[in-house]
């Protein structure tokens, strides 16, 4: 049963963020008959568990004395809606089976201790390392306090992002660029630098799937140099635009445009890359999708910020050009970034490899 709970969260993930992405089904006594299902709704929407006693309430079924499985804690604080845990028990629910704890410090075994409280029978562990890895942005944001960063590259086989003269569009294929749009789509929001918005003048969107909600667009932009007329202001919603220049005459005009302008700046005058990514965590991003030039992609490497990798390679020989990721040069083997690799699949005329920074989700 629990792999069905997790799956139905899992094809419905898109609408959560900032909350996880969670599945409930009430199975009847007997362990005979679904009485209801639910996934969590889009935020401040009812949670996974709520809507599957309203579904069985619907289907005229009495989940007294029934068990619940749900792939995450039931929350037991009042946020944008009120405690899980009390709804159930109130319904008469007499066991709970979750697939694992709930990292939030809010939660975090709390909704286990007053189901138990309360005579619910709890059984934890089923499922845990599939609930967590469809959620390891809300664990890495509870946990580490920064978002789970997902760096998206597109390249030639020999590993060339652009032509010398920037030309990049387009190096893999429709299926590709779709299929990236999908990953878009999941995350919470799409990181991208100066560079790359004064070159291609990126709408950073969600275009090429359907979706609930539009990830929010961030730009890296030391200088301030951001375009009032850029293309990401179109899609509407929130645009957050950190920098380390504070004063510009730019700012009050990127403001006015419905900008939200952040100067944290390091010791050499660029963007504080891991104070940016605490600040993303405090904004509720869970998911963190990159899509920038060989340049940021390098300081963000260089800075181990990165914990996935999401490379289309295209069936094509560019020769030199831009790379993927610019940092270095290393003086020994023993400094690579090592990798784990996830998948890879192919996308269209495309292959697509997702690799982890090894160990990154050990947390």
């Amino acid at each position: 049963m629990m792999e069905s709970v997790i799956q139905l969260a899992r094809s419905n993930r898109l609408a959560p963020p900032p909350n996880p992405a969670v599945g409930c089904a009430i199975v009847s006594a007997d362990g005979r008959q679904v009485l209801g299902r639910g996934h969590t709704q889009q935020a401040g929407g009812p949670h996974a568990e709520i809507m599957a006693l309203r579904d069985a309430a619907d289907k005229g079924h009495s989940v007294a004395g029934a068990t619940a499985y749900v792939s995450l804690e039931p929350c037991a604080h009042h946020g944008r809606t009120g405690p899980c845990c009390d709804a159930l028990i109130a319904a008469g629910i007499q066991k709970v089976v979750a697939a694992i704890a709930d990292p939030n410090p809010l939660v975090s075994g709390q909704g286990f201790e007053r189901l138990r409280a309360a005579g619910v029978e709890v059984e934890v562990g089923p499922g845990a390392r599939e609930a967590r890895e469809l959620n390891i942005g809300f664990f890495s944001r509870m946990v580490r306090k920064t978002p789970w960063v997902r760096m998206k590259i597109a390249a030639s086989l020999d590993g060339t992002t652009a032509l010398s003269n920037g030309q990049s569009q387009w190096i893999t294929s429709p299926e590709a660029r779709a299929d990236g749009h999908a990953w878009r789509a999941q995350a919470s929001a799409v990181l991208t630098g100066i560079g790359t918005v004064l070159q291609d003048n990126p709408g950073l969107d969600v275009r090429l799937v359907q979706t609930p909600r539009q990830p929010y667009r961030v730009i890296v932009d030391s200088l301030l140099q951001t375009p009032v007329d850029a293309k990401l202001f179109q899609a509407g919603g929130p645009v957050w635009i950190y920098t380390a220049t504070e004063g510009s005459p730019q700012e009050a005009a990127l403001i006015a445009r419905g900008a939200t302008v952040t100067c944290l700046p390091n010791a050499h005058g660029k963007v504080d890359l891991a104070a940016m990514m605490k600040d993303l965590a405090r904004r509720e991003i869970n998911e963190l999708h990159v899509e920038a030039g060989s340049k940021l992609n390098g300081s963000l490497v260089r800075e181990g910020l990165v914990d996935e990798f999401l490379v289309y390679l295209a069936p094509k020989l560019l020769g030199p050009g831009h790379g993927m990721a610019s940092f270095g040069p290393l003086q020994a083997l023993s400094g690579a970034v090592a990798l784990q690799f996830q998948s890879a699949d192919r996308v269209g005329d495309d292959l697509r490899v997702v690799a982890r920074v090894a160990g990154r989700d050990q947390f």
